[in-house]
């Protein structure tokens, strides 16, 4: 359960020296938190004790949780129009994604109780609406227990590693742009698959963080969805239907005689989020690109960026991560 406790800046400084340290992208410092890595120079570590000490879900609550890059950023729109398609018609051109970036919508846990831009300060969370919808990166060990005791649905998505790999580089190299400007030099990429394959990047390792879920999903089935980008991808139109009757607002015959699955499809697609003006610029939390968010989304563009070397040492790494469970990454769309 949540505490009043508040935290001592001590304290959290205490515990941030004592935990284990790696530095990632040849310069940036690492700590390691409940086995996965979080950044060092920032408030993360303080933001994510008050996340597991102060929040309380509701049995309503839906959360969105991923490793960054693997699609949650599209997740997020479908499960906003999907849950508010009555109010707002995906034919309404006042629809609030014209208007508004999707983690506007939805918003970051971690973000709600630290220096947040345009999220509502902790103290709010009480006054918003049901069904409130969030996103983390936390791996499942990691969620505060009254969201794993309560009634309240998880939407989990997973990407191939390689593809995630790709979008995460891209991702980091924007960021790092508009933090430290023009003279910041990025990694190359066989050093940042270096870190990736190691387990050694914010929010890692891959493969645990996916796993905790995936298996989850088997233990609770109507807790937690396991959904992967591929399976969306290949096809849209069954996956939403599956997460609309998971959290509990099934689309009905009618809604689908009139199209409406494929509205909010098509409002939610990648090409028509990076043509709306509020996408096309400003950052999100003063330092990630709207923009940055809506790339290529393909899967298997990897492919334009792997050596043969580092394909084979992924594809080994995967068959040994997941041995033993049913899991498994489609790498290319037939």
């Amino acid at each position: 359960m949540a505490s009043n406790q508040t935290l001592d800046d001590d304290e959290v400084e205490q515990l941030k020296q004592s935990l284990p340290k790696a530095i990632y992208r040849n310069s940036e410092l690492l700590t390691k938190y409940q086995n996965f890595w979080i950044a060092h120079n920032n408030n993360q570590l303080h933001n994510i004790l008050n996340l597991q000490r102060h929040f309380l879900a509701r049995d309503t609550d839906i959360f969105i949780t991923s490793i960054p890059k693997t699609g949650s950023t599209w997740l997020r729109s479908l499960l906003f129009s999907t849950i508010n398609r009555t109010k707002h018609p995906c034919i309404d051109k006042n629809h609030p994604l014209v208007h508004r970036h999707p983690n506007e919508l939805v918003y970051n846990l971690e973000a709600i109780y630290g220096n947040a831009f345009d999220y509502p300060r902790s103290t709010d969370l009480n006054e918003m609406s049901s069904p409130r919808l969030f996103f983390t990166h936390l791996p499942y060990e990691s969620l505060p227990e009254s969201i794993k005791h309560s009634k309240c649905r998880i939407l989990n998505i997973t990407r191939n590693p390689l593809d995630t790999i790709v979008s995460l580089w891209y991702f980091v190299i924007n960021m790092m742009k508009i933090k430290q400007g023009e003279s910041y030099k990025p990694p190359c990429f066989e050093d940042f698959f270096k870190d990736f394959y190691d387990g050694r990047f914010v929010y890692g390792p891959f493969f645990e963080h996916v796993i905790g879920y995936w298996k989850q999903s088997l233990e609770n089935p109507n807790k937690v969805l396991f959904l992967t980008y591929e399976d969306m991808k290949d096809d849209t139109i069954s996956q939403l239907g599956k997460l609309a009757k998971f959290i509990g607002v099934p689309f009905s015959s009618e809604e689908e005689n009139e199209g409406v699955v494929e509205q909010i499809i098509e409002l939610c697609s990648l090409n028509s989020l990076k043509e709306m003006k509020v996408n096309k610029s400003g950052v999100i939390n003063k330092v990630f690109e709207k923009k940055s968010y809506f790339r290529k989304g393909e899967v298997g563009d990897w492919i334009n960026h792997f050596n043969p070397k580092m394909v084979e040492k992924m594809k080994d790494l995967i068959e040994l991560k997941l041995k033993g469970t049913t899991l498994s990454f489609r790498l290319l769309l037939e």
